[in-house]
């Protein structure tokens, strides 16, 4: 077995933001050696990796020339070059997920298609060149509205996603491949983060239930256990298992699912890494979410998945009328609280929506954690500076 512990082992991270930050608290437990890589150069990686080299994580040369420099290669975010990834596993760098699992997965349209070609239930959908085709589909009622509209790439925290009502929404919308996806009726969003290793062993965590901001289409709360019933959480988590093996992942798989009025589970989309339906377990879960991904991907045990807990994620967004420097107001008053744990992302600049840290709140009791987490939400404000 490799020494990976205060030895030479060098481990690269592609992406320095906030999951790359929580990442290295894990490799810093375990004294293993990092390298990042992040466009910005006030990434919150910056200051916890052993190394840090700003560049674009989509140019070719400068990932490969990066992946080249460590043992093990994995990724916080999907926009990196495959191509680079390709040619890294060619010459020998382990690259966890790998390159196909990621190519799957950074198209929507292809995700989609995979999930039909494997069986995997999922919304009924059609996939369009452009915005133009998709209009012509409307106008020639092919496509009946509502439904929701999906950007095949490009989409992340809520953008590249919405709800089409009438005719005009369309001319909102980017151009581009795109979805048009069946409005599906649900009780609840749902995800399951699902951990895999190279040998091929396999752990679910406990399923959460996921509360959406109206506006902005981004997880207001998540909740952990699920408020659901046993016979539909076993279902999601088959279900998110039959989806890691179709993927054939290594590290962590995030599937966000739709239950149905009639409780059907239906696969919504994936997330190749530690994901914000994970954060809750930090405090909440005997492994947390960013240990799981770095024991999957370098083949050690995994840990267990469950929850010692009740865990509620709180996500702490910029303010939408603030921009600027940033200021956490009222962060001592929920300090005060029973169970309520701050996680500041290190991002200097709020803007409207942005993810600037989360807060998890823990309790035997998932319903009195809920009520702490409203109020954790109406207290705390991420502002700018005056």
């Amino acid at each position: 077995m490799v020494n990976y512990f205060s030895s030479d082992f060098k481990l690269a991270i592609l992406g320095g933001g906030q999951l790359g930050k929580m990442m290295l608290y894990e490799t810093r437990k375990y004294d293993i050696e990092t390298l990042v890589l992040d466009p910005s150069s006030e990434a919150p990686c910056r200051i916890s990796s052993n190394y840090f080299e700003q560049g674009d994580l989509m140019d070719y040369e400068t990932v490969l020339n990066f992946g080249r420099k460590a043992d093990v290669v994995t990724f916080e975010i999907e926009g990196v070059n495959v191509e680079a990834l390709k040619q890294l596993e060619s010459e020998g760098k382990k690259t966890f997920p790998s390159a196909a699992t990621l190519e799957k997965i950074q198209n929507k349209a292809v995700q989609k298609k995979f999930y039909k070609e494997k069986k995997i239930p999922t919304a009924d959908f059609k996939v369009f060149s452009d915005l133009s085709a998709l209009q012509n589909a409307v106008q020639k009622k092919e496509v009946e509205i509502p439904f929701v509209w999906k950007s095949a790439t490009g989409g992340y925290d809520g953008k590249g996603v919405s709800v089409i009502k009438k005719a005009e929404d369309l001319k909102e919308l980017s151009e581009g491949e795109c979805i048009a996806e069946r409005l599906v009726p649900f009780k609840n969003e749902l995800a399951v983060i699902v951990a895999r290793t190279p040998s091929g062993e396999v752990r679910t965590y406990p399923v959460v239930e996921m509360e959406f901001h109206p506006t902005a289409n981004q997880v207001e709360y998540v909740i952990c256990p699920a408020r659901i019933e046993e016979k539909v959480a076993e279902k999601a988590r088959a279900i998110a298992k039959q989806v890691s093996e179709a993927f054939e992942h290594v590290g962590l798989l995030a599937v966000e699912m739709f239950q149905t009025e009639e409780d059907d589970i239906l696969v919504n989309e994936v997330a190749p890494r530690p994901h914000n339906s994970g954060h809750y377990s930090i405090e909440a879960s005997y492994t947390n979410q960013f240990e799981q991904h770095i024991r999957a991907i370098l083949d050690l045990p995994l840990g267990n998945t469950d929850s010692k807990v009740g865990g509620i994620m709180v996500n702490l967004v910029g303010d939408p009328d603030h921009e600027g420097e940033v200021v956490y107001e009222n962060i001592e008053k929920i300090m005060e609280m029973n169970g309520v744990t701050p996680h500041i992302y290190g991002k200097k600049i709020t803007r409207p929506f942005r993810k600037m840290g989360h807060v998890t709140i823990v309790d035997k009791d998932i319903a009195r954690a809920r009520k702490i987490a409203e109020k954790v939400k109406n207290s705390i404000k991420v502002i700018s500076k005056k």
